[in-house]
């Protein structure tokens, strides 16, 4: 019989107790937010400087115009229309901003649109990771593709064409950067070094631990890696998780439990307040809470039928219900996200490598094959809020009674089948 290993937190009342802390912090740092939202508000205009996210020229508009994204360097994101002809690969700017009262708090903590005016392009110098980007792209033809992998591996910005090609075959999370690519990453660092390090293992220092000094070393590189995508908050939280992960391993506790999973998104929201907002962090946990719900109930299954069957056609399934609500593009070809799935676990490092070694251009026909293959339509569907709140419910029930798991699952495949069979 194999002993459980123990949990995160020993009882109920110590894992409240820290989640109560980290409530706390969080509304204090909100609190502190507001007083910088109240005086932001409450000036004429605001000069600040800014790294351009994302440029989208609107030529149809009444009035031509850009849309800028930018993240200024005192924090804030905003969107900001420019009448002024702008080159596409501007980086940095000083803008001159209007605030008013119609910019929210929620808004102002997350990302908002403020009347503005560029008033100075800031020349940045070229960077190690700006040249690394250049050399992507020069390896390339094709616009989509030369979009595709800077966004890929470095978070750059994807151009319009391609954004809506993903949106369609269901792949816009395996494009923007995440924990599934750190996961990767994580693995293929790990695996590579433990080939080398096992047999020195053996002969020069038994005494020594692997997922102590490989791990070290894997999280040393994913932290580089970090660095080097300008530290995309995406990534930031999936790092943290996996350095939290890693040393729950290293305390021989319980990682794969839900107070382990709400403890995590505790601390990402207390470090990061404003991600309280941002839909793709609390879609990522969604979709780590319903792995996790799918390994509770299915600990006695062979391992191999949970990882290629139970975990990417449940996950797809229980997670439509969710993203549902908030985007309704549907289209038949979505379930191709779940094979392709599973060909981006070889295909990232593999191309990450290939790009490295100046072969990065041996895929772009059979990418160029695969963004040729839908139509560029998809059919709205959302579901109410109501829906999701009933949706929420019934997921935190599964956690303890597995008649709701089986009825949750019920639901959302049949909704799936609904989706993709009959609209």
């Amino acid at each position: 019989m194999k002993l459980a290993k123990p949990q995160i937190f020993p009882t109920l009342k110590s894992f409240w107790l820290t989640i109560g802390i980290l409530a706390f912090i969080l509304i204090a740092r909100l609190f502190y937010l507001y007083i910088g939202y109240n005086e932001f508000i409450t000036k004429p205009f605001y000069f600040t400087y800014g790294n351009v996210l994302s440029m989208e020229p609107k030529p149809e508009a009444s009035y031509p115009h850009t849309l800028l994204k930018i993240q200024s360097d005192d924090g804030l994101e905003f969107y900001l229309k420019s009448y002024k002809e702008l080159a596409k690969d501007v980086k940095k700017v000083r803008v001159q901003i209007f605030p008013d009262e119609n910019i929210g708090f929620l808004r102002y903590i997350s990302t908002f649109f403020v009347r503005g005016k560029v008033k100075e392009v800031i020349t940045k110098e070229q960077t190690f990771r700006d040249d690394i980007v250049s050399s992507i792209r020069g390896q390339h033809i094709n616009d989509n593709i030369k979009s595709l992998y800077p966004a890929m591996f470095f978070n750059t910005p994807v151009d319009k064409d391609l954004r809506d090609t993903v949106i369609v075959l269901g792949i816009s999370h395996l494009i923007a950067l995440s924990g599934f690519n750190l996961s990767i990453l994580w693995g293929v660092i790990y695996g590579v070094l433990w080939l080398l390090y096992r047999p020195l293992q053996q002969r020069y220092f038994p005494y020594r631990y692997a997922l102590i000094d490989l791990g070290f070393i894997a999280i040393v590189f994913l932290g580089i890696y970090v660095y080097m995508t300008d530290f995309s908050p995406s990534l930031i939280r999936a790092y943290l998780m996996v350095v939290l992960g890693w040393g729950i391993l290293l305390a021989g506790l319980e990682l794969v439990s839900f107070s382990f999973l709400a403890f995590v998104g505790a601390i990402i929201l207390a470090a990061f307040p404003s991600l309280i907002l941002s839909m793709s962090f609390w879609f990522s946990m969604a979709g780590v809470f319903y792995i996790f719900l799918i390994l509770h109930y299915s600990k006695e299954t062979n391992k191999h039928l949970i990882a290629w069957l139970f975990i990417p056609l449940g996950v797809f399934a229980l997670m439509q219900p969710v993203v549902h609500v908030f985007f309704g593009a549907t289209s038949v070809y979505q379930l191709l996200s779940i094979p392709l799935e599973f060909l981006y676990i070889v295909f990232y490092p593999a191309t990450m490598a290939l790009h490295i070694f100046g072969f990065g251009g041996m895929l772009d026909n059979a990418l160029l094959s695969l963004f040729a293959f839908p139509p560029q339509e998809t059919i709205e569907s959302l579901l109410p809020w109501w829906a999701l709140g009933g949706y929420i419910a019934l997921s935190l029930g599964a956690i303890r009674y597995k008649y709701i798991f089986w009825a949750l699952c019920v639901l959302a495949l049949g909704y799936s089948i609904y989706l993709f069979a009959f609209i």
